[in-house]
């Protein structure tokens, strides 16, 4: 979750509330109350996993309605959206539940999701690193295959 000032400048308070700049929402604060369905639609999970996340912690107080069927937020979507961005790093889904279980401890556990993070940074960046050179590998190859091709054809 990117930290957003929400303080004025000379008193700056941070609040952990969403992703990142979050994408336009489909309805406006106030407005925003989506179906499970709806939430299939736009955020493309299945209605299986949303219960799934809520299940086992990943998403909490997901709203009801007086026939006890869920009612998600804009606030619920930047969620959403965040694990979407933790499952690319390909954090495990235990270090997501204990994030999630931190953010909702509160500001005490800054700290800790800090370090999660940035253990989550390190492991992409080695990700990263070894993909960098697997892709080296396959653009040596690829040039060593249109070099053969070449040279078959008389070039």
């Amino acid at each position: 979750m990117t930290v957003l000032e929400t303080a004025p400048a000379a008193v700056s308070t941070k609040a952990d509330t969403c992703a990142s700049a979050p994408d336009a929402h489909p309805r406006p604060e106030g407005q925003d109350r989506y179906t499970i369905s709806e939430v299939v639609a736009w955020t493309g999970l299945t209605a299986h996993t949303l219960r799934w996340y809520e299940r086992i912690g990943l998403m909490s107080d997901v709203d009801r309605s007086h026939t006890g069927q869920r009612r998600f937020t804009n606030r619920d979507l930047d969620w959403l959206a965040f694990v979407g961005k933790l499952r690319l790093t390909g954090m495990p889904v235990a270090d997501m539940v204990r994030y999630a279980e931190l953010v909702r401890a509160g500001e005490h556990t800054f700290e800790a999701r800090q370090e999660l993070l940035e253990q989550t940074r390190r492991d992409v960046r080695t990700r990263i690193a070894e993909l960098q050179d697997t892709l080296g590998v396959l653009d040596f190859k690829i040039d060593f295959y249109a070099s053969a091709h070449r040279a078959q054809e008389g070039y």
